[in-house]
C-alpha cells in the first residue's frame, strides 16, 4: 500500500452514486439484480480495491464505469465526465485490463503495445517509445520481440497491464487481475501495481475476490455483497472495527456446530459467536488465555476439537460482520 497525501485527493477520480442493474434470467428464472444501489468514490491518485466474493457485481461495477454497460440506473462519473452522456470523452480517459486476456497470440509484446498506441491516436515514434519504456518497466524487455503465445501467464498478464497503461489513462481498471497466476507472478505484478499510482499519476481500481490483495494493494476499500457496499475504509480502519482477537475453533463433526457455537455463547469473554459447518468463530478482548476455557466447555459437552487458533482480525472477518458469512462460505 502506497501513501496517499490528503492533496492528491483533492479531485476525485470515480464517483458512482445508487447504480443498479438487472439482467434478464435464464430459460425463464426470474430477473437477477446484479448491482443494487451501489456507491462508491475513488480518490485520485489511490488504489481503490472492490473486495467481494464471486457474482457480488464488481465486474458488472467495471463495465459500467468504463462505458461497457449501462446502469438500469444511478449515476457515474470518471475523471470528471457522466458515463452516460459523455462515453466517448470516458473511454478517452481510462485504461482497462479485463479478466480475459487482450493480446493476440501471433502478435509480439512490442507489436501489441505499438499497436494499442496506435490506435490511441499516438504517432509511430510515439508508440514506439511508449512500447519500450513499458516493456522496462514490466520486465518484459528481453522477451519484446517474442509472439504473445510463448509468454508464461505472469508475462501475459504484466503486459496485459501495460496496454491498459499505453494512452496514459487518469482511471486504470483492472478486473481480477491476478487470477489463476502463481504466488511467485501474483506477488511481481503487485508491485508493478503499487508503482502506477506514483508514477503514472493513475487512479487505479481493482476487483479481486482475494483477501490478501485487497488487505496488501488497496489505499481503501469497499467490499460489495449481493450487489452493494456494506462497509468502506481503508483496510486498518476495518479491521480496527472489530475489537478484540479472531478465535475459530474447528470441531470433529459438522453436526455438533451449532452445539459448539452455543455453548461458547456462555462464555462472558466471547463475542459475536457464530458457526457454519465445522468452524465456529468468535471474537474475545483476552485472546489465547481464552482458549482454555473454549476446550474445557467443548470438552464437557462432548464435543471434539480438531484445532483451535487465535489471530488478529481480518478482512475475512469484517466481510463476516457486515455480509452475514464468510468468504469461504460463498466460495470465492
Amino acid at each position: 500500500m502506497h501513501d496517499v497525501t490528503t492533496a492528491s485527493r483533492t479531485t476525485t477520480a470515480v464517483v458512482a452514486t445508487d447504480l443498479v442493474k438487472t439482467y434478464p434470467g435464464r430459460r425463464g428464472a426470474p430477473p437477477v439484480r446484479a448491482l443494487d444501489g451501489l456507491s462508491l468514490e475513488v480518490g485520485r491518485g489511490e488504489i481503490f480495491g472492490l473486495l467481494g466474493p464471486n457474482g457480488a457485481g464488481k465486474s458488472t461495477t467495471v463495465k459500467i464505469l468504463s462505458t461497457l454497460s449501462r446502469a438500469d440506473s444511478g449515476t457515474a462519473v470518471v475523471a470528471g465526465h457522466d458515463v452516460r452522456h459523455e462515453p466517448g470523452a470516458v473511454r478517452h480517459a481510462i485504461g482497462l485490463v479485463s479478466q480475459k486476456p487482450s493480446t493476440a497470440p501471433m502478435m509480439t509484446g512490442r507489436e501489441s503495445l505499438v499497436m494499442t498506441g496506435r490506435i490511441h491516436g499516438l504517432s509511430r515514434s510515439e508508440a514506439r517509445d511508449r512500447s519500450g519504456e513499458l516493456l522496462t518497466r514490466f520486465g518484459l524487455a528481453d522477451a519484446a520481440d517474442r509472439l504473445t503465445k510463448t509468454y508464461s501467464g505472469g508475462m501475459s498478464r504484466k503486459l496485459d497491464v501495460a496496454i491498459g497503461l499505453v494512452a496514459r489513462p487518469a482511471v486504470l481498471f483492472l478486473d481480477e487481475p491476478t487470477t489463476g497466476l502463481d504466488p511467485e507472478a501474483r506477488s511481481e505484478l503487485w508491485a508493478q501495481i503499487e508503482q502506477l499510482a506514483v508514477e503514472e499519476h493513475t487512479s487505479v481500481l481493482l476487483t479481486t475476490h482475494y483477501l490478501d490483495e485487497a488487505d496488501h494493494l488497496s489505499d481503501r476499500l469497499a467490499i460489495v455483497d449481493r450487489g452493494r457496499v456494506v462497509a468502506a475504509g481503508t483496510p486498518d480502519e476495518l479491521k480496527r472495527e472489530l475489537h478484540g482477537d479472531r478465535v475459530v475453533i474447528e470441531v470433529a463433526d459438522a453436526a455438533t456446530g451449532a452445539l459448539a457455537a452455543e455453548r461458547l455463547s456462555r462464555i462472558v469473554t466471547l463475542v459475536d459467536v457464530s458457526h457454519e459447518g465445522r468452524a465456529v468463530r468468535a471474537r474475545s478482548d483476552e485472546g489465547a488465555s481464552v482458549i482454555p476455557l473454549v476446550l474445557a466447555a467443548l470438552e464437557q459437552a462432548g464435543i471434539g476439537v480438531t484445532s483451535a487458533t487465535v489471530s488478529r482480525p481480518s478482512l475475512d472477518d469484517v466481510y463476516l460482520r457486515h455480509a452475514g458469512r464468510s468468504f469461504e462460505e460463498v466460495g470465492a
